[in-house]
């Protein structure tokens, strides 16, 4: 199966994960799909907020199965040229066969591009983790939660959310912070599942986004106090090798790979299918 990764971040977003020895999120991306599909999925990667002409010569947006669109540091509302060419790509992707995945950004820029709202969200930043999400009766005969405990909590960063769906999507998953924590919706022969939290993302690389963002999350009160934002970066970062069994079942759905991946793996199955 060829599957495509949209990266939604600019070339300086990227750079700022690799000067701190992170793996970018398109890199990331592609590594958890490797993972999930024991490789046999043939992967490309584009990059349309670096540069104009990004589709490499002899590719065909028709040759591929499967899109997944990555994170970004970028707000939708700003309407920008890199912003403007991701939007303009996801109303192409509409008119293929195909069937694509969006994270966070994925799901603004699908949203957008279908003829729904992207806002600021009036509660502020939910970052590092979303808590208690909860997937509706729609969402529970979804092949996206197959397998997925109906409340959960997710890797997350956001400062924005849905203020408008587009007019054929179905919610199918909630928390306080955001009525809209995951969709789908076709358009032609298009299938969307999107989700606003990031099932790609994995505790030692959320660990290396905190030290990045320490100061956003102090300001932002997403952590009370330092000690309480070091403690948890600190369980991310080196979880694998604490005996903590308190932390260990406070974060059991985010430490689990299964779990805290399992809509990729439902994903890529819908795909064989």
């Amino acid at each position: 199966m060829n599957i495509l990764i949209v990266d939604g971040n600019e070339k300086e977003a990227s750079d700022r994960y690799t000067e701190m020895g992170m793996d970018t999120q398109f890199e990331n991306y592609k590594k958890i799909l490797a993972t999930l599909s024991k490789d046999i999925l043939n992967i490309s990667i584009i990059h349309p907020s670096v540069k104009d002409i990004y589709l490499p010569n002899g590719i065909s947006l028709d040759d591929f199965d499967g899109v997944v669109w990555t994170g970004s540091l970028l707000n939708i509302y700003d309407m920008t040229p890199s912003i403007i060419n991701q939007i303009e790509l996801a109303k192409t992707l509409f008119t293929k066969k195909n069937k694509i995945f969006g994270s966070c950004w994925g799901l603004q820029v699908l949203v957008t591009a279908a003829g729904g709202v992207i806002r600021k969200n009036p509660q502020g930043l939910e970052a590092v983790v979303a808590k208690e999400i909860t997937i509706n009766k729609k969402g529970l005969s979804h092949n996206m939660y197959k397998g997925k405990n109906r409340t959960f909590d997710a890797f997350c960063w956001h400062f924005d959310d849905t203020e408008r769906l587009p007019s054929n999507a179905n919610v199918l998953a909630s928390n306080e912070k955001s009525l809209v924590q995951s969709i789908d919706f076709n358009i032609k022969d298009s299938h969307i599942w999107a989700v606003q939290y990031h099932p790609e993302f994995n505790p030692e690389w959320i660990g290396g986004l905190m030290k990045q963002r320490e100061e956003l999350l102090l300001k932002e009160n997403i952590f009370s106090e330092k000690k309480y934002f070091d403690e948890e970066c600190d369980f991310f970062l080196n979880y694998k090798k604490l005996q903590d069994k308190r932390n260990k079942e406070k974060y059991k759905d985010l430490i689990n790979a299964d779990a805290h991946t399992i809509e990729l793996s439902n994903w890529i199955n819908d795909i064989k299918n």
